[in-house]
């Protein structure tokens, strides 16, 4: 396996599950110091847990300042953290839509901020957001969770604009529905939770969930210095969801 990551040090936000998980994995599986920032504990031998709440500033600044004491240095920021939610614009409140806003579009933003001064005397910086094929595609019942994927994929083109001049590449991937925890408690949750798997499955092209290791795989991909080209882009991962038109068998 290449080791393109050797002498870098890489953070993954809600690294304790999931494609957070998976991408601390495939970073330090090639080499990478890793830092997983989130709520939750991380138990695996190669990736270092700091505890870190995206939607507090003072938590993120103490985690990132962490990181750099321990290590040195930071070079990778991987904004995975994020919340799911259902429903159309009248099924969520002014509450719920700040806590989703807060966590999914704006905790990008504190950890961004806390990680540019360290990340621009690096020489291999790169951010990659965890978008949304709810960015680009109107999916049912997913008016908020969509909106804060839409803005998130504003925000990764603005902020490579910001800091192409720093040597910092920004870029996201727009995961299609991925087999997750959270996929799977909404699923368990459904009336007829195989009905609502199939229906999950048929929407992407593939005919299948997207596992998060092939998330993880783009992420490496985009955070890697062999993409030193690619700043501003987007990279989906979604069975062909997003572009795809297939003719019903």
């Amino acid at each position: 396996m290449t080791q393109d990551f050797d002498g870098l040090v890489a953070i993954v936000t809600g690294g304790a599950s999931g494609i957070g998980l998976e991408t601390a994995r495939l970073l330090a599986g090639r080499g990478a110091r890793v830092v997983s920032l989130d709520l939750a504990t991380v138990d695996e031998p190669a990736v270092t847990g700091v505890r870190a709440d995206v939607s507090d500033d003072a938590s993120v600044r103490a985690a990132v300042d962490d990181v750099v004491g321990r290590f040195g240095q930071l070079d990778v920021v991987v904004n995975n953290a994020g919340v799911g939610a259902l429903g159309t614009v009248s099924d969520n409140d002014d509450a719920e839509w700040h806590r989703v806003f807060d966590v999914n579009v704006v905790g990008m933003v504190r950890v961004s901020r806390a990680a540019l001064p360290h990340l621009r005397r690096s020489q291999h910086a790169a951010i990659v957001n965890t978008c949304s094929v709810a960015a680009l595609a109107g999916l049912p019942n997913r008016a908020l969770y969509s909106a804060t994927k839409g803005a998130v994929f504003a925000l990764t083109l603005a902020m490579a604009a910001d800091h192409v001049r720093d040597g910092i590449r920004v870029n996201c991937v727009n995961p299609g529905t991925v087999d997750t925890p959270w996929v799977s408690r909404l699923l368990d949750s459904a009336a007829d939770p195989a009905a609502e798997r199939a229906a999950l499955e048929a929407r992407q092209p593939t005919g299948r969930l997207v596992t998060p290791r092939e998330v993880a795989e783009a992420i490496g991909y985009l955070a890697s210095p062999a993409a030193a080209a690619i700043t501003g882009s987007s990279l989906a991962i979604d069975g062909g969801m997003q572009g795809l038109r297939v003719r019903p068998d």
